[in-house]
């Protein structure tokens, strides 16, 4: 179970307590995502103190916790005495959870420290069944890709097809969508995050198309370069360019190698490319529920383990003239990587005029 793990944590640390305030760190342990609820855990107890407007769903949602209501804006009051009545000395607290007043007056009455990576380290080793929702959100992520393409023609505006994106994913039966979709086109496709505006595509353009879904509290992310039309020498270069370097990458990912080296495969090629200075993030980040660990960029000396799920998304950006990024969802599996995503890598061209 994972919040024994928690504990056993806490055991192993020597703290007596945590205090679980990031939502998707209380719904990996059960608890509720909204933010009047609490999760406390000690090596024998697991507590939420939440407010009325939850009392329903904790009911209905929630189990094998001891509950506590307390007045809306009155939580740290009631934890900080419960917390006393059960003799804690050392807190633990999540790196990004709780607020700058919160940690303040959690350190005036006990022994903080900030947990900055224990619990994104616990969460990172997916079970058997996180990695079938993981893999379930890939598949229908690649199905909506798939009807998106027959839709972008030229004169389409990038708002229109991010609300096309929205759209397919709800009716898909997607909770929501991991993040604001990145439709980028023409020039503004050296933008690595370019949400979607109001220019209308055009003839020629490279467009990024880089979004993700929820799908029961798991999360896909999935980027695709898309040609509308005929498109210049030059970015038909760099496209081949970033899919050579992401397959690099994607076949090197194993147990055993660090974060670092497998950033270091991707940026090689395009280095040596002669478009190094381009690639202006790191490789990837871990895949779950949100906030997920392993990360994959120059720094990282994170070990890759068995069931890790990570995202390989290198990029070309190159200022007034367009940019290509394609990113899959890759796991460890018997020691070696697997890509999630089916949606094909080589250069798709797209659209006629627009009515």
């Amino acid at each position: 179970m994972r919040i024994e793990k928690l504990q056993q944590l806490l055991k192993e640390s020597g703290k007596d307590a945590i205090i679980i305030k990031n939502r998707e760190n209380k719904k990996y342990f059960g608890s509720l995502g909204g933010s009047g609820i609490y999760l406390v855990v000690t090596p024998a107890a697991r507590v939420q103190f939440f407010d009325g407007r939850y009392r329903q769903e904790i009911k209905d949602l929630t189990k094998d916790f001891e509950n506590f209501e307390v007045p809306q804006g009155s939580y740290l009051p009631e934890i900080i005495t419960w917390l006393h009545q059960q003799g804690i000395k050392k807190l633990a607290i999540e790196a990004n959870g709780l607020s700058i007043q919160e940690y303040r007056e959690f350190s005036k009455a006990f022994e903080v420290e900030i947990w900055s990576s224990q619990i994104q380290e616990l969460r990172a080793i997916k079970s058997p069944e996180e990695i079938q929702l993981i893999k379930a959100a890939c598949v229908m992520t690649d199905e909506i890709f798939a009807e998106l393409l027959p839709e972008i023609k030229v004169g389409m505006g990038e708002n229109e097809l991010g609300a096309l994106i929205h759209y397919l994913a709800l009716k898909k039966g997607a909770s929501a969508m991991a993040f604001d979709p990145i439709v980028a086109s023409g020039p503004r496709s050296a933008l690595p995050h370019g949400r979607p505006t109001q220019r209308s595509f055009e003839a020629g353009d490279f467009i990024t198309i880089d979004f993700g879904i929820v799908l029961n509290d798991y999360q896909s992310d999935m980027t695709r370069t898309v040609a509308l039309g005929e498109a210049s020498q030059e970015l038909k270069t760099i496209y081949q360019i970033v899919k050579a370097a992401q397959q690099a990458a994607a076949d090197f990912i194993r147990e055993g190698v660090t974060g670092q080296e497998v950033d270091a495969v991707a940026r090689k090629i395009i280095t040596e490319a002669g478009y190094g200075e381009y690639f202006s993030h790191g490789l990837g980040h871990g895949i779950g529920m949100g906030g997920d660990v392993p990360i994959l960029n120059p720094k990282s000396q994170m070990v890759l383990k068995e069931n890790m799920v990570m995202s390989v998304e290198p990029g070309i950006y190159l200022p007034g003239i367009g940019g290509v990024r394609i990113e899959d969802d890759v796991m460890i599996q018997n020691g070696v990587g697997v890509a999630l995503n089916q949606t094909t890598k080589e250069l798709v061209s797209v659209g006629e005029g627009y009515v």
